[in-house]
């Protein structure tokens, strides 16, 4: 009896370890991943079972498949700083190749807005699985949802954010750039009836013997 409980317990210990993802959207619009159940959330999706983890390196040709079957994309701007370098590091962390968009005009705005459905970065894509904004715990449950391996398992990344694309003018630069405005040239109030300012003063007065007041010349 005893043999029998172990063989089924070491029978089920792989189901145990791979993890039930899902991803979800809460009551403010916001995109969340989980590995339980949420609460009264709108468009809950179980995703992959999570494999359990192992330690060892997974070869070139799986690393491939993932990046074929499971795309990682990065969408940024040469304006976000901390929250879109965060992103980055994350990704370099775990040693996953992943391209970057960066978010300076017109078509890139609508290709961001077509994605993520807003107009905000850093934003991550793995496969058709997408993150609006920089959250570790998302990000590492998307890329763990796709099979990317685990931080420590590849070399880390040394992808750097990119440079301003060409053509782009930094917000300061255009500022300084508009042309300034002319400057209205005030004009002289229109003198009415009774503007004193016209008239000259009173006569100079006649030179003459001097008298006192009081006194009769």
């Amino acid at each position: 009896m005893r043999r029998r409980v172990i063989l089924a317990l070491l029978l089920a210990a792989p189901a145990l370890a791979a993890a039930q993802p899902y991803r979800w959207t809460d009551d403010k619009g916001v995109v969340r991943y989980s590995d339980t159940p949420p609460p009264k959330a709108r468009s809950v999706q179980k995703l992959p079972a999570l494999p359990p983890a192992t330690g060892e390196p997974q070869p070139l040709f799986e690393l491939a498949r993932l990046q074929r079957e499971y795309p990682v994309k990065l969408y940024t701007s040469p304006t976000c700083k901390e929250p879109c370098e965060l992103a980055r590091e994350a990704l370099n962390r775990r040693g996953v190749p992943f391209s970057e968009v960066q978010v300076w005009n017109p078509e890139t705005n609508e290709e961001l807005r077509r994605v993520s459905g807003a107009q905000e970065v850093p934003v991550l894509v793995v496969g058709r699985s997408v993150q609006r904004g920089f959250e570790q715990s998302a990000f590492d449950l998307l890329l763990d949802s796709a099979g990317y391996p685990k931080a420590g398992v590849l070399p880390p990344g040394r992808q750097k954010a990119p440079p301003p694309p060409e053509g782009y003018v930094p917000p300061h630069e255009r500022e300084a750039a508009k042309p300034l405005e002319p400057e209205t040239a005030q004009q002289p109030a229109p003198r009415g009836r009774y503007d004193p300012s016209g008239l000259a003063g009173p006569p100079p007065p006649k030179p003459g013997r001097y008298v006192l007041p009081g006194q009769s010349p």
